[in-house]
């Protein structure tokens, strides 16, 4: 037999009892070394054992139950998709979604982890796998060729029991199994499975341990005599260094994921719950504070934040509110859409990401603000970074995601159907005096956010500190200025007159813009103002990014100036 680095054969590479609570094994298979981590919802995740940063073994990484933390740099990567969600170095980021580490798959079964080298061949039982009460044995290392290996265990079997090859490394004889794991071409390790738990599991471990290191021995000297085969070379993909730089939040109007409506409840008065449910395992990576684009059956797109914790893939949870004056949003979800429908998504982008180098952190919610901050909260729980969660309802509301929210493990303070000035009193007591390394996050209405923005500002919060997000922008759009606009890249000056905007314009020349809220709320038209003065009209940027004057919203915001340079 001759291994290939592309052999689809499955092999055990691990035992279940290697991946106890918060452990990381390093597995090898076909001249790969792999990181083996269980996460904390059981799953198990079996990725290329580097980080992409340095290529540090992710094996002496730190599993925080949803995320695997590289130990160096510590680049952090999400439970079942291996994408980054996190990345020290440039904290008021969110990663690239390109920067997702290699994965392998996996099974876990027989008391075995499983693998291959891809997933052109789907896993199936052994024969004779199905019902027994397997008992894994300790596994044998053996500095010997895999297949000489397999020949030495056939070796084993007693005359009245003939060994029966099985595909792959395999063989068994009565009711003992032996697979061989090749580890390298000169490599290999062989892992035992008996049918039926041994009244004396010690007793039994031992006899084995004792046969097989004796096989061991003499399959080494054997091996020692012999020229030493070629190790295994397996090639592994370079990555880029400006991929951490800055996020890639422009994705094409046409990129949809289809999810289902696995669940539909009521999280509070007026607060729908969906979960949404990938169709084909799980969805793409998302970072604490991300949205998705929803496409309703009635043609409308709707941005809603996903509300789970570190590595929790398998769907997304968002809540939404019931709206008596809907334009058809809210009200099509609620009243049209039911359990077991299909609906389309956006991969998920962030134009709200959570800094992690914060030594406190607070969250301040209100309404059904209260969904990215959720989310900020669970990663800061998983993680046992401080932080303080304010959330506050009008009276008559109750709180939404309320078991989820009492399930944290941090400060969690909910201030229900308080006066308007006891309001911004609670609110200045949450922010306290700023001191380095303090931030604060704040999402709900547009009220609340200038109180909380304002509030913060008069207690020495620099701008860099505040982070918000807004759910619409509640100001009225003065376009009645007419412009020309250089497009710098596109070799291109267009004309924008009153009553449209530069994005239309743009658009009307042919170009592909990307954009999402177009009302100047969440920063995906972020556009680089090389010169000109900017008439700012969105609510994304902060009082010090707008005064920079170096970059704009070309959904909403216009020229003061008779001409802007756009790094477009």
């Amino acid at each position: 037999m001759t291994l290939s680095l592309s052999d689809p054969t499955w092999y055990p590479i691990a035992s279940s009892e290697d991946l106890p609570f918060r452990h990381v094994y390093q597995g090898q298979l076909l001249g790969r070394e792999l990181a083996v981590w269980r996460a904390d919802d059981g799953n198990v995740n079996v990725w290329e054992n580097r980080c992409l940063h340095r290529g540090v073994r992710l094996s002496i990484g730190i599993n925080e139950g949803g995320e695997l933390k590289c130990q160096y740099h510590g680049w952090r990567y999400a439970n079942r998709s291996a994408g980054c969600t996190y990345i020290p170095a440039h904290p008021a980021d969110a990663p690239a979604r390109r920067i997702q580490n290699r994965t392998y798959p996996v099974r876990e079964a027989y008391g075995l982890i499983w693998s291959a080298a891809n997933d052109q061949q789907a896993f199936r039982p052994f024969a004779g796998a199905e019902g027994h009460d397997w008992f894994a044995l300790r596994p044998v290392p053996v500095n010997a060729a895999p297949e000489d290996v397999l020949a030495a265990l056939g070796g084993l079997a007693p005359d009245d029991q003939p060994a029966d090859l099985l595909p792959g490394l395999a063989v068994r004889f009565g009711g003992i199994y032996y697979f061989v794991q090749p580890v390298d071409a000169g490599r290999a390790v062989i892992r035992g499975l008996l049918r039926e738990q041994p009244v004396d599991a010690v007793a039994t471990l031992r006899h084995y341990n004792e046969l097989l290191s004796k096989l061991r021995d003499r399959l080494e000297r054997s091996a020692a005599r012999k020229p030493a085969p070629e190790p295994l070379q397996p090639a592994y993909d370079k990555v880029s260094a400006d991929l951490a730089t800055m996020p890639d939040i422009a994705i094409p109007k046409g990129n949809t994921i289809t999810v289902m409506v696995k669940r539909k409840w009521v999280s509070a008065d007026g607060v729908i719950g969906f979960e949404l449910a990938g169709r084909d395992g799980h969805l793409p990576t998302f970072q604490p504070g991300a949205h998705i684009d929803l496409h309703l059956p009635n043609g409308m797109t709707r941005q809603y934040s996903i509300t789970n914790g570190p590595g929790e893939l398998m769907s997304y949870i968002i809540g939404v509110k019931q709206e008596s004056a809907s334009k058809g949003g809210s009200k099509v979800l609620v009243e049209t859409v039911r359990e077991g429908d299909l609906l389309s998504i956006s991969e998920p982008r962030n134009n709200f990401p959570l800094r992690r180098d914060a030594i406190r952190t607070v969250l301040i919610a209100g309404g059904i603000g209260i969904t990215p901050l959720l989310s900020m909260a669970r990663f800061l729980d998983k993680s046992a970074l401080p932080y303080e969660l304010h959330y506050f309802t009008r009276a008559g509301e109750t709180v939404a995601f309320r078991s989820e929210l009492e399930a944290l493990h941090g400060k969690v303070i909910f201030h229900t159907g308080l006066p308007r000035a006891e309001i911004g009193t609670a609110i200045a007591t949450a922010l306290g005096q700023w001191s380095m390394a303090q931030h604060v996050y704040v999402c709900g209405p547009g009220p609340m956010l200038e109180t909380v923005r304002d509030t913060a500002a008069a207690q020495g919060w620099p701008d860099e500190s505040i982070h918000f997000e807004y759910f619409k922008n509640d100001k009225i759009i003065d376009n009645s200025s007419a412009f020309d606009v250089e497009l710098a890249r596109s070799a291109m000056t267009l004309h924008v007159p009153s009553g449209k905007s530069i994005m239309e314009v743009m658009r009307e020349a042919g170009l592909t813009v990307p954009s999402s809220c177009e009302q100047g709320a969440c920063g995906t038209c972020l556009t680089t103002v090389i010169e000109g003065e900017v008439d700012h009209q969105d609510v994304y940027l902060n009082d010090s990014e707008k005064r920079a004057n170096s970059c704009m919203m070309t959904c909403v915001s216009r020229a003061k100036s008779a001409r802007l340079v756009l790094d477009i």
